[in-house]
């Protein structure tokens, strides 16, 4: 039997469905938990990278136990497009739990790529069927039982190299990248590749779907987020890392304890750093801010119930003005939630955390390369203000490989803030730890060890006036509430400010967003223009407290949107806040909050529907 007549007994040819659709589709990949599978959907996210072909993926992956679903999607964008997808052009189905219902959700026109014991091809006749015999195909690659059942993930890589015309000289080039050159693991999954590949080219017909070479890769990289922030909290000067264990931050500090054991080590060999498994969140920031005060650059990461746990030690940090950095990888809450899902949940949370009046710098951001200047910045802001500084990235954000720019290497020296020497104190004679002598809230400090009678001071939870003297005297607290509040003003002048995305001439709409949500952002502003002709402009927030310009986006603009990935609006509150009562009226939410990562098509359809309301109440409010 020829080959295109085996392929016609699967399913329909597709080349009956529709013309060629050049990178421009998406994959979803459902396996089960602990195959292997993450292996083969690095190889085939990085073949298309190698390829020049902007892409992405999304790992989607279940909280405990192995056997449970996962997915792994990978968008191909032509126009460059990051965000998720909710839908998919190729299903490779490898799970017998979920094939039926992944099957049922393709739309008309896609292809299924499946293991041919599940026998999917009578489920629909608007899809095109590929079956194939996975278990056989490996048996002569792995004679190993468990070795077979790793590498029949690799088959299907194959395969798609031919459905997709994939070029499998870089398919080899992705393997040899994820398995670090290691000779033995390369050739084995070369050869399982191959095995898929050449069982495709002699049954199997290319797909309508293909690959074809860009050149929109060059000199770009491949990372994660968490990874990103630890190398840039290396290259800030960071000393010592305290913390626990917590799904999605984990990454980040096994990832910086790789780099600094690779790059802080002086000529003998000896570590000069420190990173501790504490026994809980409690004890890792306590151990941050003693760290901190002692003069290190000292940091943390954690996730919601870490931030949840660290309160009272963070209101000490705030009240005592010492110096730390904590990473707060979202995931979705309350409680235990969603620990392997995505989400901006901890906002209102992280900013206002402890009791009593305490705020705290957050900075919000939205990619890898952002990531890394903000890992080393941190530090700069922590102690330019003397205060708890918060990184709060997201599962997205933090355990998915993203495409970006390298890194921009800092060339500013790092600075230490109000920090006074030996010299300073033989000039000044003494000081007064709380006052404000600039005017901007944030006093000067002095590092223990500082060889100089005047330069002890008491770093106290308690009530204090300026000179750090224990005091319960109301102008005293009142005094320091103000010069507090002062120093947040003056935060606003210097954490990173917003930055207009996307301007479009005259646009009454205007959308705020942050994060993670940026890559659905800049795909909802172009397909508002495109498909319904709604001019946006589009404000990314990068750290708060908020500088003017959010105010100024805001009165700019008749109707603003306010994007996040959250239930209760918690972004939109602190704007609240923050900005004139009367502009309170133009402020509209659209809040997303699945645990999956935010795509376009939820935002502009929210927007598309929130504008035709307000065109209607002008209508009726005219007549």
């Amino acid at each position: 039997m020829a080959s295109i007549d085996l392929a016609l007994n699967q399913g329909t040819d597709s080349r009956q469905h529709g013309e060629s659709v050049v990178n421009n589709f998406s994959i979803k990949v459902g396996t089960v938990n602990g195959s292997g599978s993450q292996s083969a959907n690095s190889v085939l996210l990085r073949t298309i990278f190698l390829m020049g072909v902007p892409v992405s993926g999304k790992n989607l992956f279940p909280s405990n136990i192995a056997g449970l679903p996962t997915w792994f999607t990978i968008r191909i964008s032509k126009d460059g497009y990051m965000a998720r997808r909710s839908d998919s052009e190729v299903l490779v189905a490898m799970n017998a739990e979920t094939a039926v219902d992944d099957v049922r959700g393709l739309k008309p026109g896609s292809f299924v790529l499946f293991d041919e014991p599940l026998k999917l091809e009578t489920l629909r006749d608007d899809l095109v069927f590929y079956s194939v015999p996975f278990d056989k195909l490996v048996v002569p690659v792995a004679p190993e039982p468990k070795l077979r059942k790793l590498l029949r993930n690799m088959v299907y890589v194959g395969v798609l190299a031919h459905l997709l015309s994939l070029e499998m000289p870089e398919v080899e080039a992705a393997i040899s990248k994820q398995f670090n050159g290691k000779k033995r693991a390369t050739e084995i999954n070369v050869a399982a590749v191959r095995a898929g590949y050449e069982y495709a080219a002699v049954n199997l017909p290319r797909s309508r779907y293909t690959v074809e070479r860009m050149n929109e890769n060059t000199n770009k990289i491949i990372i994660d987020g968490n990874s990103a922030g630890a190398l840039g909290a290396l290259f800030g000067g960071v000393t010592v890392v305290s913390w626990y264990p917590i799904t999605p931050s984990s990454s980040l500090i096994e990832a910086l304890s790789d780099y600094l054991r690779e790059y802080r080590v002086d000529a003998n060999g000896k570590a000069t750093f420190a990173v501790v498994q504490a026994e809980d969140e409690l004890a890792a920031i306590g151990m941050v801010l003693g760290a901190s005060w002692a003069g290190a650059r000292a940091m943390t990461a954690t996730s919601g119930p870490g931030i949840s746990l660290m309160a009272e030690f963070t209101g000490l940090g705030y009240y005592a003005e010492i110096p730390a950095v904590i990473w707060n990888i979202q995931r979705v809450g309350p409680s235990t939630g969603l620990p392997t899902r995505t989400a901006q949940g901890d906002l209102l949370s992280t900013a206002f955390l402890s009791h009593g009046d305490t705020k705290h710098p957050m900075l919000l951001p939205a990619s890898a390369a952002e990531c890394f200047e903000f890992g080393g910045a941190a530090f700069d802001l922590a102690e330019r203000l003397q205060t708890p500084v918060f990184v709060l990235s997201d599962l997205d954000i933090g355990m998915n490989n993203w495409v970006s720019d390298p890194f921009v290497y800092p060339e500013k020296p790092l600075d230490r803030g109000k920090v006074l020497s030996k010299e300073d104190l033989d000039r000044l004679g003494s000081f007064a730890r709380y006052r404000d002598v600039d005017g901007d809230g944030i006093g000067y400090r002095t590092l223990p060890g500082t060889e100089h009678p005047n330069a002890a001071w008491f770093a106290r939870g308690s009530g204090h006036n300026d000179k750090a003297q224990y005091s319960e005297r109301p102008d005293d607290y009142v005094n320091n509430l103000d010069r507090l509040n002062r120093k947040w003003e003056t935060a606003r002048n210097i954490v990173p400010a917003p930055v207009v995305e996307r301007s479009a001439p005259g646009a009454e709409v205007g959308i705020i967003a942050f994060g993670s949500s940026h890559w659905a952002l800049v795909e909802t502003v172009d397909q508002l223009q495109q498909e319904q002709g709604i001019a946006a402009d589009y404000l990314r927030l990068r750290a708060y407290p908020f500088s003017t310009a959010l105010r100024e986006f805001i009165d700019a603009h008749e109707r603003i949107y306010v994007v996040e990935q959250n239930r209760d609006a918690q972004m939109l509150q602190l704007i609240k806040m923050d900005i004139a009562a009367a502009d309170v009226v133009k402020l509209h939410s659209i809040c997303h909050y699945n645990g999956h990562p935010l795509d376009a098509r939820f935002v502009t359809d929210h927007i598309v529907l929130q504008e035709n309301a307000s065109r209607e109440n002008v209508s009726k409010e005219q007549k």
